[in-house]
């Protein structure tokens, strides 16, 4: 008996080698032998791209050997591959907030000649356009938004009905319930939860705070501008919130350990990314499918200097070091494809889709309806400068995210951290 996961792959080659006209079943293989190094990060794009790969081989003759780590980590080991020119990658995942630097630097190349030559596989109408054009640059496509997300904030409906709070509506609010579950479950039940470990992961989230409350991570001119009265106070609210009322060892809390907690039960509230939605109303992984609300993140300043909720785009790059680079921007725009987007949400919890097709489809609503509305009212407000869109961004947001974990631990104070943190960003950015 044939089993799903071939079904599905089976299912994959045959559209796949529909695209390619006067090709016969797998005979005609325009890049019969090629093999190519991708390197992404976990999540469930990843996941449900790795079981059609298959399919793509099956189609092209491209053989694609996987590497995923977590995404804590891709940045780095990227940034190691690129300046190195080791040319180990083919084909490179990361946030967009990188592309500038990426682009400046001549690690990756663009993908429009390609993506002309083989638009069986491309069609630039049907990604949500926000995400599309954080990946162009001077009128040049450099990547495609394998995944994007916004952020929001995520409650125990069946708590807050038990204890009689409201939906959370400010930063103010959000510590009023944490304190509130926390101290009636004696702290069986965390009241928050959120991301704190060290480096893009804490800082992730703490920027929803930093924004929320009036604070940007530059200044008009350029410079660091965190230890600022509005920063100070983010920092401080976020830090009291987790020490307090959070769960043990949330200092070292990632995308995937508070993603866990919260799904297990164990506390009230996260604020973390749309994606996790899918997750929460997973009855298979989840023991509060059906009791989670969604809000949006508050804002607390009158005046912001941008909005509190993410733009977050995850993209496919080809290196400029790659020695197949066209196989490589045909493997992008296949993995980015609407089938195969509209493909993932059978088989992992992809709510993450940039596909326009999959995501106004009818899988995705009946999926996701949950959290559907909350999440594209979020991605519509999100910011696409809540992390800094700036060569040195992998530097500011390491100097920022150790200023983070220092006030989280007590280590230092929110503004002494913040101080620490405008130095080193400003004498990165001088360089």
């Amino acid at each position: 008996m044939i089993s799903r996961r071939n079904l599905l792959a089976a299912t994959a080659a045959v559209g796949i080698l529909a695209a390619f006209p006067g090709s016969s079943v797998a005979q005609d293989k325009p890049f019969d032998g090629v093999q190519l190094s991708v390197l992404m990060e976990g999540h469930p794009t990843t996941d449900a791209i790795s079981k059609m790969l298959p399919a793509f081989t099956e189609a092209t003759g491209i053989d694609v050997q996987l590497e995923v780590v977590p995404e804590q980590d891709i940045t780095a080991k990227t940034l190691l591959e690129f300046s190195s020119k080791s040319g180990r990658y083919d084909v490179v995942q990361n946030n967009i907030i990188y592309v500038p630097g990426f682009v400046a630097s001549n690690y990756i190349v663009p993908l429009d000649d390609t993506l002309a030559k083989y638009a069986q596989y491309f069609d630039k109408a049907d990604f949500v356009p926000g995400y599309f054009n954080t990946n162009v640059v001077d009128g040049k496509t450099y990547g495609l938004p394998v995944y994007g997300e916004s952020t929001f904030l995520m409650y125990r409906k069946d708590l807050f009905q038990e204890y009689g709070l409201s939906e959370p509506k400010s930063f103010e609010d959000i510590e009023a319930a944490a304190k509130t579950v926390s101290e009636k479950t004696n702290k069986e039940i965390a009241g928050i939860t959120m991301r704190g470990q060290q480096g893009i992961q804490g800082v992730y989230v703490w920027a929803a705070y930093l924004w929320g409350f009036g604070g940007s991570f530059l200044d008009e001119s350029g410079k660091s501008a965190l230890a600022t009265p509005e920063g100070i106070a983010a920092l401080e609210a976020f830090t009291k919130v987790l020490r307090e009322y959070g769960p043990v060892g949330v200092a070292n809390f990632g995308w995937e350990e508070n993603r866990l907690l919260f799904q297990q039960g164990k506390a009230a509230m996260t604020l973390d990314a749309t994606v996790n939605g899918a997750f929460n109303e997973d009855p298979a992984v989840s023991t509060v499918a059906g009791k989670v609300g969604y809000v949006p993140v508050p804002m607390k300043s009158a005046s912001p200097k941008g909005g509190s909720s993410s733009l977050a785009v995850h993209s496919l790059y080809v290196s400029a070091d790659s020695q197949n680079q066209e196989a490589a921007a045909v493997f992008a725009a296949w993995a980015t494809a609407k089938e195969q987007q509209v493909k993932s949400l059978e088989t992992d919890p992809n709510s993450g889709v940039t596909s326009l097709t999959a995501l106004n489809g009818e899988a995705f609503g009946k999926r996701y309806g949950a959290f559907k509305d909350a999440m594209l009212a979020a991605i519509n407000q999100g910011n696409p400068q809540y992390l800094p869109t700036i060569d040195k961004a992998n530097e500011v947001i390491n100097n920022t995210g150790i200023a983070v974990s220092k006030a989280l631990a007590g280590a230092s104070s929110a503004a002494d951290a913040l101080k620490e943190a405008d130095t080193a960003n400003n004498a990165a950015l001088a360089r």
